[in-house]
């Protein structure tokens, strides 16, 4: 579930809730007091492909298996 930013306009105060979107429109529309602050959405980076984590062994094995599969063989590496 997303994560939404609230705050109070008469205290200031600020804070974070995970909630649905329908869930976020009911808590604004049973306390006017609470407005949703405008932020950036967050972004994942880091991720890497399966082939990237795959240990060295492993790529080794499969070339030392397309290298002894036969003529036609489709093991990729």
């Amino acid at each position: 579930m997303p994560t939404y930013t609230l705050k109070n306009i008469k205290t200031n105060d600020k804070w974070d809730t995970i909630c649905s979107w329908n869930q976020l429109q009911e808590m604004l529309k049973h306390d006017p007091e609470i407005v949703q602050v405008p932020s950036a959405p967050l972004t994942v980076s880091g991720v890497r492909d399966v082939y990237g984590q795959t240990p060295d062994g492993f790529k080794d094995l499969k070339r030392r298996m397309k290298s002894g599969s036969g003529k036609g063989n489709t093991i990729n590496i």
